[in-house]
């Protein structure tokens, strides 16, 4: 238990703070554009009753930060001033819940005027007020200065073509703040889709879209310069096509450290067509037979047919049984795995590139294991910008299997070293040879056929042997190829290898006839071709001899290839236009059969350098291969070989600066050799062509009209540059508009747009500030360029001028300027408008009362402008004072101010301004005092905006004078005394009433006096001179003395000495006064008179004496009642004492204490009379005089000294 309060203690103290409300509002400053959408959130916690709370919010303007000018609350309606209700009531300004105890004031469109200090309050749930209720933070407004353009445009491009656009990106925003640009793609309703984007922290990133794109730097954006951002895409695809814009945002950022984009902005879109070409290819597999028997040679052929194949990237693949033989890829290098790696390096395999659509595997010497199924795959790949390659679509045709094999007869070959002849007398040979050839004279490569036919007389005794020699020119004999008597063929030793590949082949045609064919023929084929013929018998004893032999012979004279071998280059058109066509031919001498193949490289010396380099090589097998730097050529140049002769054209369409130079045309001539390789027999190099590439005759006009153009500042001024002629249809301008002042020796540059739409401001733009003001538009009609500078100054005074620059596309997508022509001159005159300020005149003439309300009316007849801001001012002259002084004034922001004047005559408080109507201002003085009497006027002062946004004053009037007149009211007090003369009796009481008649305001108080008037000593003696009479004139002969006087704040006076305690003072009402004089006694005879003072309020709160009155005088008689026993002793002491106190000792103590009695009961019935009657401000209890032996009735006076 001990420790049982000390816990609940603190968990109560714990209670306490947790309850604590706390607001908390963003932190500012916030930066915030006009024009933008602005969210600020505000959060409350520690709060007691409903979890959901109302948020109030308020603005404190830079204008007035003490004035709190409420905006929107949750929870009452009109909470908002007039000044926000119209955008609250239209959803411009609400108030957004996110949760009970958390709330978002969205403002929509913001303005100027929002900026300054907002509060955020939340009216009390709470038992007691705890905490903080009201948060507050600073929104500054900034000009939203951020500008995107792009040139709209339409373009047509076709699949693989490059797209190149820029987009001028530029702010004026004096913060610190960053840029974020992106470029965009939308097609119809789609969603836009992210081409490639830079962040505000210079970050590039895509879309998934062009995310792989952008990484292999298909797709790049540029920043060239301070403001323009360049976006390229290298090669279309068909998927590119739609719109194209860029879209920009200004980031910037808040206290709390996020970023903020605070303004957005897009461009006008480019239309971007993309034309697809035909992707699609085939591929099949050839070979010619499917059965083959062991060492015999196997050729496949994969076969690509596609569109525009030399311009586009394939790899090729085989296989074998679904193992991978061989990788080739658009180099067109092969790569094979292991196993037959070796059979390639020992020659016994081959894989190569025929053309650009025939792909190859040979296999020269098959073995059995090579039965089974082949195949080919042929991939397309895509080249990026970085030179690496894509993998798109693949196709593979259906398997070929072939079967090999194997050999079943063994061949024995013996080669006869000598022959033995029969000696004479033995049988003898009858027969005869005779050798025939398909041609006596051949040219190189051309195939030789021989025949050897064997002739006997009778039937043949038994078998022959054929031997086939050449004897060349110097007499030598070489074994071509020998058939033995058993039908086995040997070729030669010199000739076993070319035999090995068919290139030699000899075969029995009939019993009697041998056949040699030589394939592929060379040079050093050409000689005598001799058939040497044995015959042999076989002997008894069963060997075989021979019986004779016979040779017949053929010449044979084979041409070289390479003779004759010559090139020449013409061309019909050595100077050509830009964009036009010419064609190079390369024509070869002699006319060589299709067999023999010819490559064709054109070569190119650029305009300017020294050095040829390949440009386009047509190969021997027809392909094409195109050189290292022959990119620029490749979509424009065309290579065709004419199918009857070796004759090459090189074709170039669209021909520019690049194309210009020297060309020469190189040619190879080739053999194949009979193992399949090739030797280069000559090369041969043509004369060089000389091209010229000119530029097209310009027919740019530009208007050269004058014009004359004045305006008033803050009007644009329009200036136009208009093209009457251009060269091409596709031309493009960079216009550059020029200023020249009077004071200037050369005009300065403003603004520059070059031919692909990027702005470019010049000095004098920057110097004078006009970049914002400035705005550049191309019309439809593509000819005319307007150039608007906005909110014109007199500073921009001047002759304006256009410079235009015709810009073409050279046909390698290059742009060049063509010619240049300046326009007419515009001069300008810009002067500030004319003053139409004008006020009322009207003279006036006010009389007003104390306390009333004077109205001072200013009305503006005419102002010169409705976008001007007026400056109030209210002047006073005051009597006997010539110079004037200030009574309030007006700020053009609409703040009021009080003058020197009003400090003066405290008008602080009194002075109210009302405008019910534009140009209509009413100051109203409140409460007038006679010392605000003078003469009013207005004084007003027009201001209008300079186009920098700087105010000045235009003009200023003086309105027409008012006289104000303040008066205090007339006097209206009347006194009438309401007692006539009356006559009483000594010790007796009378009355002197003060009855006021009429009084001059409700608002008065009264001060009054009642005097008793004598006769001076003297003033009717003798007869006084004429100067004493004179005298006697001016002096009044009443004399005076005051009884009793109260003044206005009801304090009394002294009493008259001789009245003293005698007088009772009483206020009947608040126009009737008493004083009632007691015991009056004989020297109290004479003339009574009351006065009255009426007193008023001042405007200032003060009192003062407006007017007095007094009363008739009014005469009372004091009767005297002469002398009487009871007089006489009662004045006489000693009488007295003898005749009352020692007769009677014992009767008057009795008859002291009775009255002693009586006299306490009446004090105490007096005392309640006077709270329950007469009000105790006028009345007091009196003094007693009592005599125990006079009976007269006390006499009851008041002093007024002692009333509160």
């Amino acid at each position: 238990m001990k420790c049982f309060f000390p816990v609940l203690s603190c968990l109560a103290m714990l209670g306490v703070v947790l309850a604590q409300r706390q607001v908390a509002v963003q932190e500012g400053p916030l930066y915030r554009t006009e024009g933008s959408h602005i969210t600020i959130w505000c959060n409350v916690s520690g709060f007691q009753g409903p979890s959901e709370q109302n948020f109030q919010w308020s603005i404190y303007l830079p204008t007035a930060p003490e004035r709190e000018v409420q905006i929107v609350s949750t929870v009452d309606s009109s909470f908002p001033y007039a000044i926000y209700t119209q955008r609250v009531r239209s959803g411009k300004i609400y108030v957004e819940r996110i949760q009970g105890d958390s709330a978002l004031l969205h403002i929509t469109d913001l303005q100027a005027r929002d900026a300054g200090e907002y509060e955020c309050y939340t009216p009390t749930t709470d038992e007691r007020y705890f905490g903080s209720y009201s948060a507050k933070m600073n929104l500054m407004v900034i000009p939203d200065s951020l500008q995107t353009t792009a040139m709209p445009q339409t373009l047509h491009k076709v699949e693989q073509d490059p797209l190149e656009l820029t987009c001028e990106v530029a702010t004026d925003t004096v913060q610190h703040s960053h840029l974020s640009v992106a470029w965009l793609r939308q097609r119809g309703s789609e969603k836009p889709v992210e081409v490639i984007a830079l962040s505000r922290d210079f970050m590039l990133h895509s879309s998934s879209e062009y995310a792989q794109r952008q990484s292999l730097g298909e797709v790049r954006l540029d920043k060239l310069g301070s403001s323009t951002f360049r976006l390229t895409v290298f090669h279309l695809q068909p998927s590119d096509q739609g719109e194209f814009y860029c879209e920009a945002a200004e980031w910037i950022q808040d206290p709390d450290g996020s970023w903020y984009a605070m303004t957005q902005k897009r461009s006008e879109g480019t239309m971007v067509t993309v034309q697809p070409t035909d992707k699609e290819f085939t591929v099949r597999l050839e070979t010619e037979k499917r059965l083959y028997t062991m060492g015999e040679p196997v050729e496949f052929r994969c076969i690509l047919e596609a569109q525009n194949i030399p311009d586009r990237y394939f790899a090729v693949s085989w296989a074998f049984n679904s193992s991978l033989i061989a990788n080739m890829g658009p180099n067109a290098v092969p790569v094979l795995n292991s196993e037959f790696a070796h059979r390639e390096a020992r020659g016994q395999l081959k894989v190569a590139k025929e053309s650009d659509n025939v792909f190859v595997l040979k296999i020269y010497h098959l073995r059995q294991e090579d039965s089974g199924k082949y195949n080919c795959r042929v991939t397309e790949r895509e080249k990026t910008v970085t030179g690496e390659f894509i993998d798109k679509e693949s196709k593979r045709p259906k398997n070929i299997p072939i079967i090999v094999l194997p050999i079943t007869d063994e061949w024995v070959v013996k080669v006869p070293q000598n022959h033995q002849i029969l000696p004479q007398g033995h049988l003898e040979s009858s027969i005869s040879v005779e050798v025939a050839s398909n041609a006596s004279i051949v040219l190189e490569g051309e195939n030789l056929h021989f025949s050897c036919s064997i002739r006997t007389a009778g039937r043949p005794q038994g078998r022959f042997s054929v031997i086939w020699q050449l004897v060349d020119r110097l007499n030598r004999h070489s074994n071509i190829m020998w058939l033995d008597r058993d039908g086995t063929v040997q070729p030669g030793a010199s000739y076993w290898e070319r035999s090995s590949f068919g290139g030699i082949q000899m075969e029995q045609v009939q019993p009697n006839s041998f056949s040699l064919g030589i394939f592929n023929s060379r040079k050093e084929d050409e000689g005598q071709y001799e058939c040497h013929v044995t015959e042999w018998v076989r002997a008894v004893d069963g060997e075989w001899q021979v019986v004779g032999e016979r040779r017949a012979s053929a010449p044979i004279s084979i041409t070289a290839l390479e003779t004759g071998f010559a090139v020449t280059a013409i061309s019909r058109t050595p100077g050509v236009t830009y964009s036009d066509s010419f064609d190079l031919q390369c024509i070869i001498k002699p006319h060589y059969p299709a067999r023999v193949p010819v490559s064709v490289t054109w070569r190119f010396q650029p305009v300017g350098t020294v050095e040829f380099h390949n440009l386009v090589t047509f190969t021997r097998d027809g392909g094409v291969q195109w050189g290292d730097r022959s990119s620029s050529f490749r979509t424009r140049t065309a290579i065709e070989k004419a199918e009857s002769s070796n004759n090459v054209r090189l074709s170039i369409s669209r021909a520019s600066d690049t194309e210009a130079g020297k060309y020469q045309c190189v040619a190879e001539l080739w053999r194949q050799n009979y193992n399949h390789s090739w030797t280069r027999l000559a090369e041969r190099t043509s004369n060089l062509l000389e091209i010229r590439v000119l530029q097209p005759v310009t027919k740019l006009q530009v208007s050269k009209s004058k014009r004359t153009l004045t305006l008033v500042e803050n009007k644009p001024i329009q200036l136009n540059c208009s093209v009457k002629s251009q060269t091409s249809q596709n031309s493009h301008f960079a216009v550059l508009w020029y200023v020249h002042k009077p004071s200037d020796a050369d005009g300065k540059l403003i603004l520059k747009t070059t031919h692909n739409s990027a702005f470019e401001y010049g000095t004098y733009a920057e110097e004078e500030g006009l970049r914002p003001r400035l705005q550049f538009e191309r019309h439809v009609s593509g000819g005319l360029f307007s150039l608007t500078v906005q909110r014109a100054e007199v500073s921009d005074s001047g002759s304006y001028y256009c410079h235009v620059e015709e810009w073409l596309l050279s046909p390698n997508y290059a742009w060049y300027k063509l010619a240049e022509e300046v326009s007419g001159r515009t001069e300008v005159t810009v002067k500030q408008p004319d003053s139409r300020l004008k006020l009322s005149q009207v003279q006036g003439n006010l009389s007003v009362l104390e306390t009333r309300q004077v109205q001072l009316e200013c009305v503006v007849l005419n102002r010169t402008s409705a976008a001007s801001q007026l400056v109030v001012e209210w002047f006073v002259w005051k009597p006997n004072h010539p110079e004037r002084e200030a009574v309030a004034h007006l700020s053009r922001e609409a703040v009021f101010c009080y003058g020197e004047q009003a400090a003066k005559n405290n008008l602080r408080g009194r002075l109210h301004l009302e405008s019910p109507s534009s140009g209509v201002y009413r100051l109203f003085i409140e409460n007038v005092a006679v010392q605000d009497s003078g003469t009013y006027s207005c004084h007003v002062e027009e201001w209008l905006p300079s186009p920098s946004g700087l105010w000045y004053k235009r003009a200023e009037d003086t309105a027409g004078q008012t006289a104000v007149t303040v008066m205090r009211p007339d006097a209206a007090l009347q006194v009438d005394t309401g007692v006539p003369n009356a006559t009483v009796f000594e010790k007796a009481a009378f009355q002197l009433d003060c009855s006021i008649v009429s009084r001059s305001s409700q608002d008065s108080r009264f001060a009054v006096a009642w005097y008793s008037l004598r006769t001076k000593a003297g003033a009717n003696e003798g007869s006084p001179d004429l100067e004493d009479q004179e005298e006697g004139e001016e002096e009044d002969p009443t004399e005076r003395t005051v009884l009793l006087s109260v003044g206005p704040d009801a304090v009394f006076g002294p009493e008259g000495s001789s009245w003293e305690g005698r007088l009772r003072f009483q206020r009947l009402s608040p126009l009737l006064y008493r004083l009632t004089v007691l015991q009056a006694n004989p020297q109290d005879t004479g003339n009574y008179s009351c006065r009255v003072e009426e007193w008023l309020p001042s405007p200032q709160k003060d009192w003062y004496r407006l007017t007095e009155e007094e009363s008739a005088p009014i005469g009372i008689r004091v009767l005297d009642t002469g002398s009487t026993l009871q007089s006489i002793i009662c004045s006489n002491d000693a009488l007295f004492y003898f005749v009352f106190f020692y007769p009677f000792p014992i009767f008057g103590i009795l008859v002291i204490t009775i009255l002693l009695v009586r006299f306490k009961s009446r004090s105490s019935s007096k005392n309640l009379d006077g709270k329950n009657g007469v009000p105790l401000l006028w009345i007091k209890e009196p003094h007693l005089n009592y005599s125990p032996t006079c009976l007269e009735p006390p006499v009851l006076s008041i002093h007024p000294g002692a009333i509160d």
